[in-house]
């Protein structure tokens, strides 16, 4: 995969974009309603790991507005989530404090490839020449 999901532990995390370039959106906006102009980086929340609003918006986010710039999960997030955020659309994601990021890393590590296409790689595996 070309795109990794960069990991980072809640206790740790420090944003390094500036504030005005930043947004941050409920699980229950719409993204089609938010003014994006300027804003390199879109924070979802989970306030419940068993709340997955945010995957649909990052879909949404990436394949039909065509964002570019980082989608970060932010909240209730944990390791067993990362394949599905990255296959979403996702670029970031801010641990819960008691996750482990080794193991979150060898998660991803471990599926290096999808036979279906997904909000980044959009063309299946088998389709590719």
């Amino acid at each position: 995969m070309s795109q990794t999901l960069q990991l980072f532990s809640e206790d740790a995390f420090v944003p390094t974009e500036a504030a005005a370039q930043r947004i941050s959106l409920a699980n229950d906006a719409d993204p089609r309603e938010a003014d994006l102009n300027g804003i390199t980086v879109i924070e979802l929340d989970f306030p419940k790991f068993n709340d997955g609003r945010a995957f649909s918006q990052a879909f949404l986010l990436r394949r039909r507005l065509g964002f570019a710039g980082q989608i970060r999960a932010t909240g209730d997030v944990l390791i067993d989530q990362l394949v599905q955020m990255q296959r979403s659309g996702f670029t970031q994601a801010v641990l819960r404090a008691d996750q482990n990021l080794v193991h979150g890393q060898a998660l991803l590590a471990h599926y290096p490839a999808f036979y279906q296409g997904d909000a980044v790689h959009t063309v299946p595996h088998f389709a590719t020449a």
